[in-house]
């Protein structure tokens, strides 16, 4: 199986999706929207981790000079995927659920420190605040 049938079957069973038609539109959905959120080190990881029809995804973004709010990642991939903001949602966490097990737990750890607040529930994390 290839790299990119694997992250793709993984995001069909973690979105429950019926065909592999769907998962594929959400992965490159969230891909597409994640590549203009993230810069430095943990975008150039993350890429190096990815399939290559993935990865290409990805890095065609260009990164914005702050990332976005998890709501705004949220609504973004909603007007991609012509989608409520539920269903966006569960497309991302399912995506970012299927990324967090291949990026690894240090890897993400890094990445969510690089996103504003928010963005731990959407790769299935609790959002923790120092006290």
């Amino acid at each position: 199986m290839t790299r990119q049938r694997h992250l793709l079957k993984q995001v069909r069973t973690a979105g429950r999706y019926i065909t592999d038609q769907e998962a594929e539109r959400a992965l490159d959905a969230v891909l597409t929207a994640l590549g203009s959120q993230l810069t430095g080190d943990e975008r150039c990881e993350l890429a190096a981790v990815l399939p290559d029809r993935s990865r290409a995804t990805f890095t065609a973004q260009v990164p914005l000079p702050e990332p976005a709010t998890a709501p705004a990642f949220v609504e973004a991939v909603a007007c991609t995927l012509n989608t409520s903001l539920t269903n966006a949602r569960w497309d991302v966490s399912s995506v970012l659920a299927a990324l967090t097990t291949l990026a690894g737990d240090q890897l993400t750890d890094r990445l969510l420190a690089h996103l504003p607040r928010g963005y731990a529930l959407l790769f299935g994390r609790a959002d923790l605040t120092a006290a």
